[in-house]
């Protein structure tokens, strides 16, 4: 009776043993699908990684293939999200919101706010565009280049801009009310991404050799025949040494209620940040710092401060002490975050009930 009772839950989707992608949450049929995007999608696929199957592909087969389509004709989430028509008419917060600061911290007016929507492979061209054409770009001249075009760099390396955004896109957490946000300030270009890191994975792993460990398998595959991915768990040390090579800062990955992405921008005494044309900086090769980039988040007047509030009221809210700290709440966070990493300072407790605690290092 217990296992009927078990398969009855599972069939009517009431329990879930497999990842949300290849879960069956809609009652979608093929005509819900782009035959458009899967000939893309096998044309793209073909060209990159030598995709078996031919461009003339039935949906039904490619759908088979990627195991997109269970034993009983149903869809899995997967499908929607890679080529549904309107794949947001399924899953709302599967959306990417791009918005543009003036400053370094959240606040009002924005130059530019946008929400994306479509499927995966979109979500990501849409959002790398945005960014990309949002940041400073230098432009030289023909007789700097070896050809007839004129040589361009951007601020920011597009392949660490565009990683880190599939990463976000691959591996959120799809149940979750909350989308992906890329936002770009004046200093750094930050990814949020609803989700958890897997079992076992932490964030100091992420910045040396892992597993990959995608939490939704099902989009990942059809990524990597697109080019999007590698499936070998290299996507972090791929955004950390693009940036590094670029003469940034080395990025910063951070867990807590969601995940989040920060890339350094270029260190500039005068604010071209949010420009969207070119660049009045001519060098192509601007001094930039290799150090430690938290450091140079905190005003340590305000570290100390922040610690005495704490000593004198260890229960003390995050919203309290950016208050006290006449401070945003995202600022008082990253120093809250530079004291947890040098191991410093812990919270003990629920979020609501907990309490800090300075630990003896």
């Amino acid at each position: 009776m217990y296992a009927s009772l078990i398969r009855y839950l599972e069939e009517k989707e009431y329990i879930r043993w497999c990842p949300f992608d290849a879960s069956c949450d809609t009652k979608t049929t093929l005509n819900d699908l782009s035959e458009d995007k899967m000939r893309n999608f096998i044309h793209m696929a073909r060209s990159k990684r030598n995709f078996a199957l031919s461009v003339n592909t039935p949906p039904e087969t490619l759908l088979k293939h990627l195991d997109l389509i269970d034993d009983n004709g149903r869809l899995v989430n997967a499908a929607i999200l890679l080529f549904g028509k309107k794949p947001q008419k399924y899953f709302i917060t599967s959306e990417v919101k791009c918005v543009q600061f003036y400053g370094n911290i959240v606040e009002k007016p924005m130059p530019s706010y946008q929400i994306y929507r479509g499927d995966v492979f979109e979500l990501v061209d849409q959002a790398t565009s945005f960014v990309m054409s949002r940041i400073d770009n230098w432009v030289g001249t023909r007789s700097e280049g070896m050809k007839a075009d004129v040589p361009t760099r951007p601020e920011l390396p597009m392949d660490a801009v565009k990683e880190a955004i599939v990463n976000a896109v691959c591996h959120r957490d799809y149940t979750s009310n909350a989308s992906i946000q890329v936002m770009l300030f004046r200093n750094r270009l930050e990814i949020w991404n609803p989700g958890v890191l897997p079992y076992g994975l932490t964030v100091q792993k992420l910045y040396g050799p892992h597993k990959s460990l995608p939490a939704n398998p099902l989009l990942a595959d059809p990524m990597y025949w697109n080019g999007y991915i590698e499936k070998v768990g290299t996507g972090t040390e791929d955004i950390i040494n693009k940036c590094l090579d670029y003469g940034l800062k080395v990025p910063e990955f951070h867990q807590e209620e969601d995940f989040r992405v920060v890339i350094w921008r270029q260190e500039n005494d005068t604010d071209i940040s949010t420009s969207s044309g070119t660049s009045s900086d001519t060098s192509d090769d601007p001094k930039r710092s290799k150090g430690d980039p938290e450091v140079i988040q905190s005003d340590p007047k305000k570290i100390e401060r922040l610690k005495t509030l704490i000593i004198e009221n260890p229960e003390i809210s995050r919203a309290d002490l950016a208050d006290k700290l006449n401070i945003s709440e995202r600022q008082t966070r990253k120093i809250i975050d530079e004291l947890r990493d040098a191991g410093t300072l812990i919270r003990v407790g629920s979020r609501a009930k907990g309490k800090w605690l300075f630990t003896d290092k």
